[in-house]
């Protein structure tokens, strides 16, 4: 109730559009509880049952006794009544307003649980002191049959009257005892008296004993239970079996379809995948596909547990979604060396638009002379890279790819020239996921908007990082530093070749011009040998020149347009 005088609601007049205004003043809250609850709580909450018998059972004597005892049943009966309407508002406002709570499978079922307990001990309670009432009932018709009976004898205190023992003896034991009486029919209450639960002052026992009995029937629902004709049993029993029909109805129901929400997802799970395989039986796939294809959904499950994640983030609201991105993708796109240095509007503008995407072993992401539609970013993984730059004779590239890496770089040359038209750049790598893999995907449409929107991305520095861990720039360079290696290497092999075939020619005129004697002159022979060393030169320079033409068929990436400035 102190809770009640501080829970704010929301005004009733404010409810024609959107979600209503909440209502915060104590005192227009204090106001509303007064006038709509507060008399059924103070009802419900006041001790009147320990009050009787603290006040009233206890002091007591003659026949004041019996008065009080029905006036604390009364009393009993008539309280939980307005705790019985007002646990129905509190359980629905429970669900409404706690839905994290009442909606968690574990929370859902205890909660449930707990009414059921709840049922059972005021039915077992109800229970006993029917018993007790019974029990009262056996004493007054042996009493009123006696001749020597007096109703004194049923007040507490009156053991010493005169004829007391031999009316204890005679009556009560005889004619109102649980054990194979025939005399009178107790009923469903036998168990009560037979197993002195009714006369036993140890009340963890009977609340025990009385508790289960209340939990064992409502769970049967009265199946077990063999009524008298007393109409006040008949009536009580035909309640309980309809009580508990309704709860196992309405809470245990509750409680199996909350439990049942563990697995639901695991079941949709084994739909899907039954579904997938009458499919692939249908179609009459391979053997191969089909392995794949349960690879995959086996991986997909394993990471997002069946929650559509990308439709589940873009039903909230832009900001809330942005920063969801952010806080999901911002650390990993700052691993990627691309993005590191950016600012902050542009990392947010990437982090919007990235869309997770997971790819299984062996699966080519992408295949040489394939249209390149997304550039992807590599967050947990292994991935192989291979070129043969257009299927020419003899070349070969292989790198691998990991965490941190990004592949379809070719799209960011065709996103940044603004020049460039619908049709995509073809792919000069040929990728291929060598375990399963994460990644990012940035399509080519979200690319050419983020570099259209934001001139920092046209910087020199990305120029210099982009170039440093590109794929293809890579294999550009090591192509071209390696070709640039050949020439010098053949260049240097020519000139000492050419040095020493100069050195032999002159030798050779050398000996010539000295074995002849005088059928030359000197000046014929150094002509001759001059002619023959610029034959030698003519040779070499075809020799550049080829090797040159060879290194010229090593075409240079297309370099994105990095237009701007630094300070952009």
């Amino acid at each position: 109730m102190a809770l009640q005088f501080r829970t704010a609601y929301i005004a009733p007049s404010s409810r024609v559009f959107g979600r209503g205004e909440l209502v915060i003043d104590p005192t227009q809250i204090a106001k509303r509880y007064m006038q709509r609850y507060f008399i059924i709580d103070l009802l419900s909450v006041l001790p009147l049952p320990q009050i009787v018998v603290w006040r009233f059972l206890l002091r007591s004597k003659g026949s004041d006794v019996l008065a009080t005892k029905q006036a604390l049943l009364y009393i009993i009966v008539l309280q939980y009544i307005p705790r019985f309407f007002r646990i129905l508002p509190l359980t629905s406002e429970l669900k409404r307003t706690a839905g994290v709570f009442a909606e968690t499978a574990w929370a859902g079922a205890a909660y449930y649980l707990l009414l059921y307990m709840l049922a059972s001990h005021i039915v077992g309670s109800f229970w006993y002191l029917l018993a007790v009432e019974r029990n009262d009932a056996c004493w007054q018709k042996n009493c009123t049959a006696a001749v020597k009976c007096k109703k004194d004898f049923l007040y507490c205190g009156n053991r010493g009257m005169e004829d007391y023992g031999a009316w204890d003896s005679s009556i009560l034991n005889s004619n109102c005892s649980a054990e194979d009486n025939n005399q009178f029919d107790y009923g469903i209450y036998s168990n009560a008296l037979s197993s002195g639960i009714v006369s036993s002052k140890n009340f963890v026992s009977k609340y025990c004993f009385c508790l289960w009995w209340g939990l064992q029937n409502l769970s049967t629902l009265g199946q077990g239970l063999e009524t008298s004709t007393y109409p006040g049993e008949v009536i009580f029993s035909i309640a309980l079996a309809i009580f508990g029909l309704i709860l196992f109805a309405l809470l245990i129901g509750n409680m199996q379809t909350y439990l049942q929400s563990l697995t639901i997802r695991l079941e949709e799970m084994r739909v899907k995948r039954r579904d997938s395989e009458q499919w692939m039986h249908h179609r009459l796939l391979p053997q191969d596909l089909r392995e794949r294809v349960r690879r995959y959904d086996q991986y997909k499950w394993l990471e997002t547990r069946g929650v559509d994640e990308e439709n589940l983030v873009q039903s909230l609201p832009k900001d809330l979604r942005r920063d969801i991105k952010r806080h999901l993708c911002l650390a990993l796109v700052r691993r990627v060396p691309l993005f590191e240095n950016m600012d902050e509007r542009l990392l947010d503008a990437i982090c919007e638009r990235l869309k997770p995407c997971l790819f299984t072993e062996s699966t080519y992401i992408v295949r040489e002379g394939d249209p390149v539609d997304e550039m992807l970013f590599i967050i947990r993984g292994r991935l192989e890279s291979v070129t043969t730059d257009g299927g020419r004779s003899g070349f070969f590239n292989r790198s691998l790819l990991m965490e941190g890496d990004f592949c379809g770089e070719e799209l960011l040359t065709w996103a940044l020239d603004p020049k460039s038209g619908v049709n995509l750049p073809s792919s000069t790598r040929t990728v291929k996921a060598l375990r399963e893999v994460e990644a990012f995907a940035l399509i080519a449409e979200e690319l050419k908007f983020v570099a259209s929107q934001f001139r920092r991305l046209h910087s020199r520095q990305v120029q210099h990082t982009f170039r440093f861990y590109s794929q293809q720039w890579r294999t550009w360079a090591a192509c071209f530093i390696q070709a640039a290696w050949r020439r010098y290497s053949k260049r240097k092999s020519l000139e000492l070749r050419r040095k020493e075939e100069e050195d032999e020619a002159e030798a050779d005129g050398n000996r010539s011009n000295m074995s002849g004697g005088g059928s030359y002159s000197i000046g014929a022979t150094f002509l001759a040998t001059r002619f023959a060393a610029n034959a030698l030169r003519g040779v070499h320079r075809n020799r550049n020149a080829k090797t040159a033409r060879e290194l010229v068929k090593l075409q240079k990436p297309p370099e994105p347009d990095f237009t701007a400035d630094d300070a952009d």
